[in-house]
């Protein structure tokens, strides 16, 4: 559990699916059970205390039924410092999903494309138009060759790499022809990757050719071939080409890490039919342990600080992933473990995913990896004491 926990004013997570809802309000905030009221509106939600009223902004077609607001039994130790209650919502037909805008769904052929730095907006690669946008083979698929392959493996010792106006799309990276562009905007240097631990002498020290924004030195991808990159999605920002005008920095870091792998860990659960994944560094070793659980939530998360007597004060900087907001987000509630706890339970867990090999593998840069944990924790943190924790996992929610 993080160390930077905070007492939870109000937390609400809505069931687009099952249409109903969980309304945590603490002690302090809400005196007794009688005194709190949920009320709403066309896609909002007013929440009604002794220390102050909250608007809660919904998604488009989501309303409160009114008068379903009922109290039910706390669960965990914390029970004696929050109040529980249970709603329904109404979702209107025309309220799906709305559609995934990663930079997956994004690319498409016969269309110009201008990639980017996310750190510093710099432009790395000037009017991409591609004609084939093609996915590659995902995960593990080496290991099965064998297995519907009647001849000798056909890709042995061979890279999958893009033509001139390719783009192969993996789970966590784009796959780029090398063009004249690239020695103008990236930097490339050798490191070294899987280097001796004792553990297995005989395995290799791979060295990766890793690529950086030359302006601003944020690590970007790989150099896989003499005439191939590797851009991972977490780093670069893809736009249709608009002239010479600079992306736009709408997003800090933190809230595009966390939607990016969002939208890819839907994306691929809906595709593969997988639920956990197995955050990995390039030296193919497991950092983060990820189990999905609800891909329809839409939850908010208001410390007690910001709860007055004259409603919930507006932050004093700008807002990001779990400062006090008005609005309620469509979110994916996960359980994760990380894969250096040194507890004896998670140390079981980490074990018994790697034997059975129950994560499909994500690959994303050591300093991504450490980041993406921190956006969890800060998730983790963000929640009531009596949300945090599921067995022997630990329970944070990546916004959509």
């Amino acid at each position: 559990m993080s160390a930077n926990s905070q007492q939870v004013g109000f937390f609400i997570e809505l069931r687009k699916r099952l249409k109903s809802g969980l309304l945590i309000v603490g002690k302090d905030v809400a005196g007794s059970p009688p005194e709190v009221r949920v009320t709403g509106g066309d896609s909002s939600l007013h929440i009604h205390t002794p220390r102050g009223l909250l608007h809660l902004a919904l998604p488009a077609g989501v309303s409160h039924e009114q008068g379903t607001c009922m109290q039910t039994a706390g669960f965990g130790e914390s029970c004696d410092k929050e109040l529980h209650f249970r709603l329904r919502i109404n979702v209107e037909q025309s309220a799906d999903e709305e559609a995934l805008d990663g930079v997956m769904e994004r690319l498409g052929v016969k269309e110009s494309y201008c990639f980017y730095c996310q750190g510093c907006k710099t432009r790395l690669l000037e009017e991409r138009v591609f004609k084939r946008v093609l996915p590659l083979p995902n995960g593990n698929w080496n290991a099965i060759v064998d297995d519907w392959c009647c001849h000798p493996d056909p890709f042995a010792n061979k890279k999958l790499l893009p033509r001139a106006e390719d783009c192969l799309l993996g789970d966590t990276f784009l796959l780029l022809a090398r063009d004249g562009s690239c020695e103008q905007t990236l930097v490339e240097e050798t490191s070294p990757v899987g280097a001796e631990d004792g553990q297995d002498p005989k395995k290799p020290c791979r060295r990766l050719e890793l690529l950086s924004c030359k302006s601003c030195s944020s690590l970007l991808g790989e150099a896989v071939a003499p005439g191939a990159v590797k851009l991972y999605i977490t780093q670069i920002v893809v736009e249709a080409s608009m002239g010479y005008s600079k992306v736009e920095a709408a997003l800090n870091r933190s809230l595009f890490l966390e939607q990016t792998i969002a939208a890819r860990l839907l994306a691929l659960s809906s595709t593969m039919s997988t639920f956990h994944f197995s955050i990995q560094t390039p030296d193919e070793k497991a950092f983060l342990l990820l189990w999905l659980l609800n891909t329809d939530s839409i939850m908010a998360s208001v410390p007690e600080g910001a709860v007055s007597d004259d409603g919930p004060a507006p932050p004093s900087h700008s807002p990001d992933l779990h400062s006090p907001s008005h609005s309620a987000a469509r979110a994916l509630k996960l359980l994760y473990v990380v894969c250096s706890d040194t507890g004896l339970m998670q140390k079981d867990i980490v074990r018994n995913w790697e034997v059975n090999v129950i994560g499909h593998p994500l690959v994303l840069p050591l300093k991504v990896c450490e980041e993406l944990l921190r956006v969890v924790e800060d998730s983790n943190s963000s929640l009531p004491a009596s949300l945090r924790c599921m067995r022997s996992y630990e329970v944070a929610y990546l916004r959509l």
